[in-house]
């Protein structure tokens, strides 16, 4: 029992280095959205697809 205990308590959370490493990534990925979000060819999509949205409802 005391030796499960402590496998349980040494897989418990993460690390520093895995932390370091999931802040990293998440700030990758939130940087590439912004750069999307911030292009010609995004802005032009959205309002695209906002201004179809009216023909495609019924009423």
């Amino acid at each position: 029992m005391v030796v499960r205990l402590r496998r349980r308590a040494r897989e418990r959370g993460m690390s520093t280095a895995e932390y370091t490493v999931g802040t990293l990534g998440a700030c990758t990925i939130g940087g590439v959205l912004v750069k999307i979000g911030q292009s010609d060819w995004f802005g032009d999509l959205v309002t695209g697809l906002i201004e179809k949205i009216p023909g495609l409802l019924p009423f």
